[in-house]
């Protein structure tokens, strides 16, 4: 029986199953609903694997930016002591995003070869495992939005207008471009093993080229440009900007929204015409 069978039978609106009866017709109301389904199995189950053994559980996914957090402000704001206000607030604001993002690409490596069993077994649309898995880190994302939310009442600092505009569209572009990467690499990484490796020192040395530790304003002015061509520069100035001085950028929101577009069309263009072989591959 396909992913999903046990969750959609009684239902009768299991896209494999209902193909199977003959060359009927399904409607796109119910193969939506099936495949909404089949996503919140898959999130479910990665959410059972990360945490399996586990005794902090979810509470990793908040303790792990924030020890990063920790370590940062001792190091600036205490022995380089670097002059800025509300410096913690300002790292987690930056590092929160930022690790939602990191999780999911190096997670990526393994989002195709951890389910080889699915791949050879099962009929489904394969790109939905890396959908499961970026959705999964994006929901610990928003979960700790109230943690931000805490450290911001702290400073004396409440959230705008802006949030409600600002929140959703900030999400769905930060959840378009880590799909279209965590797509990219998982796909590759079938190909060329050494992804793994790279893709780790590659987001490590991206992370130190991205505004997260230091202000956009502490780049010299003739390399501020860089903000439009790092994808996830403008996001995490845009996720500080929003928490932190209660302000939506249109420019910098269409710049992040416009890279997760692109890397997501390149990463299901390939995607696509490699899928053919990913059972042999696994």
């Amino acid at each position: 029986m396909p992913l999903g069978c046990q969750a959609t039978r009684q239902r009768g609106r299991c896209g494999p199953c209902l193909e199977r009866r003959g060359p009927m017709r399904v409607e796109s109301r119910k193969l939506l609903a099936y495949y909404g389904d089949l996503v919140r199995v898959l999130v479910a189950k990665e959410f059972k694997v990360r945490y399996k053994s586990t005794f902090l559980g979810y509470a990793w996914s908040i303790l792990h930016p924030l020890a990063f957090a920790g370590v940062f402000f001792i190091l600036f704001k205490i022995i380089v002591r670097l002059e800025m206000k509300h410096y913690a607030l300002f790292l987690i604001a930056g590092l929160f995003p930022w690790q939602c993002f990191q999780n999911s690409v190096n997670a990526s490596n393994n989002f195709f070869l951890g389910n080889n069993t699915l791949l050879k077994k099962v009929r489904f649309p394969r790109f939905f495992l890396v959908v499961a898995g970026v959705l999964n880190d994006l929901l610990h994302f928003v979960a700790t939005i109230p943690i931000v939310l805490l450290f911001m009442l702290i400073y004396g600092k409440y959230p705008s207008l802006a949030w409600i505009v600002g929140i959703p569209a900030l999400t769905i572009a930060l959840f378009l471009f880590t799909y279209g990467m965590s797509l990219l690499v998982a796909t590759t990484n079938l190909f060329f093993r050494d992804m793994e490796r790279l893709t780790f020192l590659f987001t490590m040395l991206w992370f130190y080229m991205t505004p997260v530790l230091f202000p956009l304003e502490m780049i010299p002015e003739r390399f501020r440009w860089m903000v439009y061509a790092n994808p996830m520069a403008a996001l995490i100035v845009s996720w500080r900007n929003l928490f932190l001085e209660g302000t939506f950028s249109p420019v910098l929101f269409a710049t992040a929204l416009g890279w997760g577009l692109v890397v997501c069309l390149v990463a299901q263009k390939l995607y696509s015409n490699l899928q053919w072989r990913f059972a042999e591959l696994v």
